[in-house]
């Protein structure tokens, strides 16, 4: 079933509360590396701050008209994690904490033709303001997991790993690679990705066909027991 906009806001939602309460952590805790190379927890809550000032402005984009983008630019959006990463843990987890407020009572004061209003992401798509609660849930979502401090896939709704599956999967067809056929076991669902040669069948549990789409840590193996063909970088 496509996702709808009530259910990307129900998972930035649900997504933000399980991603502040993982990072409630000390400065040692947060101070660990996270699951994403070269990056420590306190990066990981950098960008998640960091994102919700972001899609801020987008908001304030839509809400006014005045164009507003995300980032100066990726190098300005670099060194503010950077500087972010330096922080102590409560200075930090206050800036998310305060981020995602802001960001939740501004969407929250957006009235229906404002949403329809026209914003460009960072990475230069112009989308409906409609489309910020996707890209908010998929980094909560997403990122509660990088943190390393015992969430996985299999704790978010199937409904937004399936969600998650399609947005991938769509990418993945239009970037190349292995000729693929994903089957969520006990589902019903499933994702092709076109590529050269007959297919690789991949069966598991959704939670793990996420996590591999992702780029994630998995638990799926191809037909005769040998590792999952290799996928390039998600984002």
């Amino acid at each position: 079933m496509p996702r709808t906009f009530d259910d990307a806001r129900r998972w930035a939602r649900l997504g933000t509360g399980l991603f502040i309460r993982a990072a409630d952590l000390h400065d040692a805790g947060l101070g660990r590396p996270s699951t994403l190379p070269g990056w420590t927890r306190k990066h990981l809550v950098a960008h998640i701050a960091a994102n919700a000032d972001a899609l801020g402005n987008l908001v304030h984009w839509a809400a006014t008209g005045e164009r507003t983008p995300m980032y100066a630019s990726p190098e300005e959006r670099a060194a503010g994690i950077e500087r972010g990463a330096v922080l102590q843990a409560g200075e930090l987890t206050a800036w998310l904490r305060r981020s995602a407020t802001g960001l939740a009572a501004s969407m929250s004061a957006l009235g229906d033709e404002q949403w329809r209003s026209p914003v460009v992401t960072a990475q230069g798509r112009t989308v409906p303001a409609t489309e910020l609660p996707w890209m908010r849930s998929r980094e909560v979502c997403v990122h509660a997991i990088d943190l390393g401090t015992g969430l996985t896939f299999a704790d978010l709704p199937a409904g937004f790993l399936a969600a998650l599956c399609d947005d991938v999967a769509a990418k993945r067809a239009k970037d190349g690679g292995p000729a693929l056929r994903l089957e969520a076991a006990g589902t019903g669902a499933r994702w092709e990705l076109p590529g050269e040669g007959e297919p690789t069948v991949l069966t598991g549990a959704l939670h793990d066909i996420t996590a591999y789409l992702t780029g994630r840590e998995h638990a799926l193996t191809a037909p005769g027991g040998g590792p999952a063909p290799a996928l390039t970088r998600w984002l």
